[in-house]
């Protein structure tokens, strides 16, 4: 099989592993959105509790170890950079935390080995970095349960994404390190529903996620110009 990744993604990435918790280093926006998009995914999951979670491109884990700390039976890491996965697991090992665990493998591969598996899937800030998203979103819909939920989030691509997402991001406010995007592989969310339709997954719920330099707060909202998020369930 051949495997759905860009070296020079997963090295970029790689190279920044020893600062992914960090909350003032390049990964601030992370840490900064996530309590956001974590308690979106649990309100419309109901609840994490009981079930069995995969977070696909989990990197250093922060979304992860949320919801594992959020009482999910037990949470799957998966990604193929394996120094921000050693961060993950020495971080979860630091905290004690013992229903999480983390692997080096693809979504693709993964969805061949454990179809159905989980209950929950997430995966996010992650199709934007890869050559085939649609292979990601056909993989997660394999990965899920009937009636399971699967969650994305990406980048949409226009002229206002590339001027908030690469100008003043990463070159103006300097929120990112530079090139940590590339406006080709940006993903509007009428693409996104289509991949998600071909994989039957049905699209129930949009939002958008917004961020004010001034004050350096981060919401959700109904604007999906930049950023936004999927929700989606498979069919029961």
């Amino acid at each position: 099989m051949t495997i759905n990744a860009d070296p020079q993604e997963l090295a970029k990435f790689s190279e920044l592993a020893h600062r992914w918790w960090d909350p003032n280093s390049e990964f601030k926006p992370l840490h900064r959105i996530n309590p956001l998009r974590l308690e979106w995914i649990e309100r419309v999951v109901g609840g994490f509790s009981g079930k069995s979670v995969l977070d696909v491109g989990c990197g250093g884990g922060i979304l992860a170890e949320a919801m594992a700390r959020r009482g999910a039976a037990q949470v799957l890491g998966i990604d193929l950079a394996l120094k921000p996965l050693r961060v993950a697991q020495l971080h979860a090992m630091e905290a004690g935390i013992d229903n999480i665990d983390y692997r080096e493998v693809a979504a693709e591969a993964l969805a061949d080995e454990q179809p159905a598996a989980f209950d929950v899937v997430t995966c996010m800030e992650m199709l934007e970095h890869v050559p085939v998203p649609a292979s990601v979103v056909r993989a997660c819909a394999r990965l899920v349960r009937p009636g399971g939920h699967v969650f994305f989030s990406t980048i949409n691509r226009n002229a206002k994404a590339f001027l908030f997402a690469i100008v003043g991001a990463e070159h103006v406010l300097r929120l990112l390190p530079k090139g940590t995007h590339e406006y080709a592989k940006f993903i509007r969310p009428s693409e996104l529903a289509q991949a998600c339709r071909d994989a039957d997954l049905a699209l129930t719920q949009t939002r958008g996620m917004e961020y004010n330099p001034l004050t350096e707060r981060y919401w959700l909202s109904d604007d999906t110009s930049v950023n936004y998020l999927f929700a989606c369930r498979r069919a029961p």
